[in-house]
């Protein structure tokens, strides 16, 4: 059975591209970037060469670029650096209801710590009350983190906006972009960002490796110490070949990036449109136009989504009800019931995120199932008896 693998928000697969960059720093090219003879020094080029690379997609300098293991590291470092640097400053810090994990339990940690952290409002479709977050502001607010694009709805936000507030309010605005990096164009000089965070394994690069933008001037303490990598801010021997394929990747996902959405926002929506007229009682999750091309998140009524999910794993589709870093949980996602959704919805939602290596015959066997899976589910729901009787 062929696998149809449309959880390109979890992870993606890797580019045979980069694949091919990275594999000489797997095997013959295997110096130690901090010693002073040739095989280290070349891999210290490489490097920099990657940093570059990096801080030509967001339109920073090179040396406001730092190399971490992912996203997660990346926000931690993020928020608990500038916090714990700025203490002096202020102790309050504004987020939203809808981060990432990593986001949230790095706030709900530096509570216990004395922090301050206020989790602002969003509506229906997502999108942060900017009204909320200027009412939140205080002479004690040292950071402003928002993410910039949802990674279970797919919402994009007000990122400019959020960035002129920050600055206007002298507060450092950190966006966890780990979603939009790859999907969006983003000028972080433009947007008014002070740090942002990504991950090479979200666009078709390897996994374990990520990178943090810190503008220059911001004021955030180191995360790991030991060594003086990474000038003296994250300490431990350079993932050479990771950091090779992440420079690599972002290089490539910028290269054809509207045709790239173009492809998949197509398919999307091509699914949906499909969903909707085949199948009764279900809901659009996010909003339908600032959204990130390949995803989406729909909710049917009726059903619970981890039998949807199991169901449809029994015929190759690899699909969400969530975050991969929630998947574990029993609980609703949280982003879902910020947004408003009652538990019994909220628990019948699936996420499909498209990516540039599917097919439309995928969609429509996706489609097909569906159609199959959710009809038979129903029937055996209690809840589907009284629909039925009512309707009669």
């Amino acid at each position: 059975m062929n696998i149809i693998y449309l959880d390109n928000s979890a992870t993606t697969k890797m580019d045979e591209r980069v694949v091919e960059e990275m594999i000489p720093y797997l095997s013959e090219n295997y110096g130690n970037p901090s010693s002073i003879y040739s095989i280290g020094r070349e891999n210290k080029k490489v490097i920099e060469d990657a940093r570059e690379k990096v801080a030509k997609i967001l339109n920073c300098k090179a040396d406001e670029i730092y190399f971490t293991s992912g996203g997660s590291e990346s926000d931690n470092t993020a928020i608990r650096g500038i916090a714990y640097a700025n203490k002096k400053k202020g102790n309050h810090i504004i987020t939203s209801k809808i981060e990432h994990p990593a986001v949230l339990e790095t706030c709900k940690q530096l509570e216990k710590e004395g922090f301050e952290v206020s989790y602002i409002s969003i509506d229906e479709k997502g999108i942060i009350n900017l009204e909320e977050l200027k009412q939140s502001i205080k002479d004690t607010t040292i950071l402003i983190s928002i993410m910039f694009a949802n990674n279970e709805i797919g919402t994009i936000q007000p990122i400019e906006e959020i960035g002129k507030i920050a600055k206007n309010h002298n507060i450092y605005f950190h966006t966890d972009a780990v979603q939009a990096v790859g999907n969006i164009l983003i000028d972080v000089d433009k947007l008014n960002i002070d740090s942002l965070s990504l991950s090479a394994h979200k666009f078709y690069g390897p996994k374990g490796v990520g990178a943090l933008y810190v503008r220059k001037g911001v004021n955030f303490n180191k995360f790991i110490n030991g060594g003086h990598q990474e000038r003296n801010k994250r300490a431990g021997t350079e993932n050479v070949a990771g950091i090779v394929g992440l420079g690599k990747a972002i290089e490539l996902a910028y290269e054809d990036l509207e045709e790239h959405n173009k492809k998949i926002r197509e398919l999307r929506d091509y699914y949906v449109s499909n969903v909707v007229k085949r199948i009764p009682y279900i809901k659009i999750n996010g909003d339908m136009e600032n959204r990130l091309p390949g995803n989406s998140n729909i909710s049917f009524r009726y059903i619970e989504g981890e039998g949807l999910l199991l169901n449809l794993d029994l015929k190759g589709i690899c699909a969400s009800s969530g975050s991969a870093c929630t998947s574990g949980s029993l609980d609703p996602s949280h982003v879902l019931i910020a947004i408003g959704l009652p538990h019994e919805i909220a628990h019948g939602s699936l996420r499909i995120s498209i990516g540039k290596y599917n097919t439309k015959e995928e969609i429509d066997y996706l489609i097909e199932s569906l159609v199959e899976i959710v009809g038979r589910l129903r029937e055996m729901s209690p809840l589907w008896e009284k629909v039925i009787e009512e309707e009669k």
